[in-house]
């Protein structure tokens, strides 16, 4: 099958889900991703990045398995909370996934992350290195000044336990949200999260005419800094920020250079760890494949989940 097929057969199956009578999404409401042991989890999240844990739950039953696509599934479901944005750490009790590849590369086009923005790069690193945490950058780079949108801006990727690629990022004065130039806390909130696409002009079609996000930003980023930061040699990105009206923003990263990055899994699962779900707050239109939940344990009552044309994991709720 070709890819152009591939998108508009994925684009077809959208449309027969209901997808194409969603009303514009009001926010991204927070990002989860899957882990092997949630208290391990919880514990890096609150120790290491000074999260908050705001709940926990856990789930089972016909209408879980059906929302998530596993059958015969009971998770633990936690969530934690960074400022004013949140994550969501999924550990399926059963049945259990597959591990994430040891030879994940961050062009392969499963690779998500989120960009946790901090107040000082230098006290965050050494933070970090404190906790040995597992680099995937070999340190944090600073983007050059000739780049007019990125320059100044330092970064470094590293590896949770379960080998969540994560980010720091640090903004001069000047760029980014206002509100990260507070240098009170060390970890001050999630700016964006992350995604490796395949083309940008299919993704802007699925984000911005599909979901209603709004272009915030562009930059085509390379050079030895920007190698080293994705750990990638030849790098040259293609970088497209979108925003809904609240919540992290969602940012493309279309490799230009090399284009070598692997397709998402086709046979992957939301129990498996490289699975990632960014979750939209939004309108469900009645004439669709969504789920009604018994019990609103997880703060909503109404689920619709589909993938993007890279095969990304998206869910709209209702509360």
């Amino acid at each position: 099958m070709t890819r152009r097929f591939w998108i508009a057969a994925f684009f077809l199956a959208c449309a027969s889900a209901g997808t194409h009578d969603l009303a514009p999404v009001r926010a991204v409401e927070s990002i989860a991703l899957t882990v092997s042991d949630l208290d391990r989890s919880v514990e890096f999240y609150t120790k290491v990045l000074d999260f908050e844990k705001v709940s926990e739950a856990e789930v089972d039953g016909p209408e879980y398995e059906r929302m998530q696509g596993v059958f015969g599934l009971r998770m633990r479901v936690a969530r934690l909370r960074l400022g004013d944005e949140s994550i969501e750490l999924d550990e399926f009790l059963a049945p259990r996934g597959r591990p994430a590849p040891p030879d994940a590369r961050s062009n392969d086009r499963w690779f998500q992350h989120v960009a946790i923005i901090v107040s000082d790069m230098d006290r965050a690193y050494r933070r970090l290195h404190e906790f040995h945490v597992r680099h995937a950058s070999p340190g944090p780079q600073r983007l050059p000044d000739w780049n007019p949108n990125a320059g100044g801006i330092r970064a470094f990727y590293f590896k949770d336990p379960d080998d969540h690629p994560l980010e720091v990022l640090w903004f001069p004065a000047g760029k980014g949200d206002p509100k990260w130039q507070d240098r009170g806390r060390l970890f001050l909130g999630i700016d964006h999260t992350a995604i490796v696409i395949t083309d940008t002009e299919a993704s802007l079609k699925f984000y911005g005419e599909m979901l209603g996000m709004k272009v915030a930003g562009t930059s085509e980023n390379w050079g030895p800094e920007q190698e080293r930061l994705n750990n990638v040699f030849g790098a040259r990105l293609r970088i497209t920020a979108m925003r809904a009206a609240s919540g992290p923003g969602i940012e493309f990263l279309e490799y230009l250079a090399p284009r070598d990055g692997r397709p998402y899994p086709p046979e992957e699962k939301a129990n498996d760890l490289i699975h990632w779900q960014t979750r939209f707050v939004g309108t469900i239109p009645a004439k669709s494949n969504s789920v009604e939940l018994p019990d609103g344990k997880l703060g909503f009552h109404k689920s619709l989940v589909f993938r993007d044309p890279d095969g990304h994991a998206v869910q709209v709720v209702e509360p």
